[in-house]
């Protein structure tokens, strides 16, 4: 997702409204639970932990719901299940790549739902290793406007390791080394600047211009991949030009 990636913006806008539809809130506790089960269940100790909570409060997920997934990955409530995180690549119309993040309990059922997802919106399931070569694992952080300039968080991070700054419209996007993403996350923090997110995410090395034609298929292909309740994350490597992007209305 380059900086003049119109996807980049769009992916973070749909989010929002997922999360406002409720879309997303199963999902967004799934992620917590995983992080204390991994790494503990102290925010403070467990820098996953403190940006899975940081983004489920972000995006309205009740403080009790928060609060239960973190006592249920970290054992000290009964009822967490056994996710497993299994990464999914293939093919979208026009040749764009995808990378299907699953966390999940039930490795069948979520390789059948995104294999049907695929065959039946015009993308391919691919072997493992053909696409994930074409993205790299990068720190990702999403810092709302405002009243803000590039050169405002440009200021205050740059010390902290971030190598790009790019223009998402309503926001900036911040990436850096995933080693880095705590200290750059920090950084703002101490600067006194807001953020929406910070992850670890899949960024690719180049993209793929697509037309209105080919975009509206790779978007309805990316919806019917989230309705899944397996589906994590989505990372796709095409790019849609604003003129493209002013005619879909996502």
């Amino acid at each position: 997702m380059s900086g003049h990636s119109k996807w980049a913006t769009t992916k973070h806008k749909k989010a929002v409204i997922d999360a406002k539809r409720g879309k997303m809130f199963a999902k967004l506790i799934k992620n917590v639970e995983v992080a204390a089960r991994v790494g503990g269940g102290d925010p403070s100790g467990n820098p996953t932990l403190y940006d899975a909570i940081q983004k489920a409060k972000k995006s309205s997920v009740p403080n009790d719901n928060i609060a239960n997934a973190v006592k249920r990955g970290s054992g000290l409530e009964a009822g967490g299940a056994d996710w497993q995180t299994i990464m999914y690549e293939g093919y979208g119309p026009n040749g764009v790549a995808l990378l299907i993040e699953c966390l999940t309990d039930n490795r069948n059922r979520a390789a059948t739902e995104v294999r049907t997802a695929l065959t039946r919106n015009g993308g391919t399931f691919a072997d493992a290793g053909s696409v994930s070569y074409l993205f790299n694992r990068k720190g990702v952080i999403i810092v709302p406007k405002g009243e803000l300039t590039e050169d405002d968080v440009m200021m205050a991070v740059l010390e902290a390791g971030a190598e790009e700054i790019n223009d998402l419209g309503d926001s900036f996007e911040v990436v850096s080394e995933p080693t880095d993403l705590v200290a750059v996350r920090t950084a703002l923090q101490d600067a006194g600047i807001d953020y929406d997110s910070a992850e670890s995410s899949l960024v690719p090395t180049m993209t793929v211009e697509v037309d209105e034609e080919a975009a509206r298929k790779v978007l309805k292909l990316i919806d019917v991949l989230e309705d899944s309740d397996d589906v994590q994350n989505i990372y796709a490597n095409f790019d849609v030009p604003d003129d493209v992007m002013a005619k879909i209305d996502v």
